[in-house]
């Protein structure tokens, strides 16, 4: 199989398939463009857990799979309580490295308020380059649990910040050599930048009290991936139009450098809400400092469908993320 997410057919055929939910406490099960379970432990109270690894890239590994977990927690209205952590290091990694890594982690649970509760830590020749794995656990009440599903026809479409940010910070770290012989150091600086930008804890939380039905975090396989999965685990069309979908004109440039599609990269930091009011949610996130813009439709039916001016063209499945295209 080719390195990235699976792809649909083989999530659904291989892996939900082969799931049976057998407890009734289960109030959110696996499914396609389900990032987080959730089971019921009182009357009154769920707890959401969210896995995620991070592979993609070596450098900032650790804060960025803190955020990943805790960003797909977040997008279920919990409130996050804690994260347990599973490393898996090569025996080339040093006790320096490790020792920066967990610091990395520690400033990345301080910024999603966040303790590191359990884990595991392992030196294996199994593997080549460190992985690490953080599972997420969040409280919310069952009444106020977010559903992934919850997206109706008519709503609109709101995302976050920029597309792109996460995919252009690793380009930026990780292949700065070559992006020198065309741009100038401040503007690579800049876009390295943009990896500070990967939580949307804070969004999710504005977007939760002023009415969002769903919310589905934007990560590996970009904004095009994101958009099918949202509405995937609905079973609604979509009315998107390509040019409000906000990006930052590094990471256009970054990509065009290195013939990589903007709007098919890994984009940590971007949220995606559904909602009966996608102005007013706006203008809510932007009384806090977060940009925000009403990017398309919900609609009734099962074309998810892509507008450029005159031109009109479908989403396709998750792809390969654009990271793992790079020669």
């Amino acid at each position: 199989m080719k390195a990235g997410k699976l792809k649909e057919s083989v999530l659904k055929r291989s892996v939900l398939k082969q799931l049976h939910t057998r407890k009734e406490e289960v109030l959110v099960k696996p499914a396609v463009g389900g990032d987080y379970g959730a089971v019921e432990v009182s009357e009154n109270l769920a707890v959401v857990l969210s896995s995620d690894p991070v592979t993609i890239s070596r450098e900032e590994i650790g804060s960025s799979a803190i955020m990943a977990a805790c960003n797909d927690v977040a997008c279920s209205g919990a409130t996050l309580k804690g994260v347990s952590v599973t490393m898996l290091l090569p025996t080339t990694f040093n006790e320096d490295e490790l020792r920066d890594l967990m610091k990395d982690m520690d400033q990345a649970c301080q910024e999603c308020g966040v303790d590191i509760l359990s884990g595991h830590t392992e030196v294996t020749r199994v593997v080549k380059e460190p992985v690490v794995v953080v599972t997420a656990m969040g409280i919310v009440e069952k009444e106020a649990l977010v559903h992934s599903s919850g997206v109706q026809p008519g709503m609109d479409i709101v995302a976050t910040k920029w597309v792109g940010l996460e995919g252009t910070a690793i380009l930026a770290r990780e292949r700065e050599e070559e992006l020198r012989t065309r741009y100038a150091k401040p503007f690579i600086d800049n876009a390295k930048v943009f990896g500070q930008m990967m939580s949307i804890v804070p969004e999710a939380a504005v977007a939760i009290k002023s009415g969002a039905s769903a919310m589905h975090d934007v990560s590996e396989g970009g904004i095009f991936g994101a958009l099918w999965e949202l509405a995937e685990s609905a079973g609604v069309g979509l009315e998107i139009d390509l040019k409000k979908i906000p990006i930052r004109q590094e990471t256009v440039e970054i990509c065009e450098f290195f013939d990589l599609n903007p709007y098919k990269i890994v984009s940590g930091g971007c949220l995606l809400i559904a909602t009966t009011d996608g102005n007013g949610m706006v203008l809510e996130l932007e009384k806090v400092g977060i940009p925000a813009t009403v990017i398309g439709k919900a609609t009734d039916g099962n074309d998810r469908v892509l507008l450029n001016e005159d031109e009109r063209r479908f989403l396709e499945t998750t792809q390969t993320d654009e990271l793992y295209n790079l020669q």
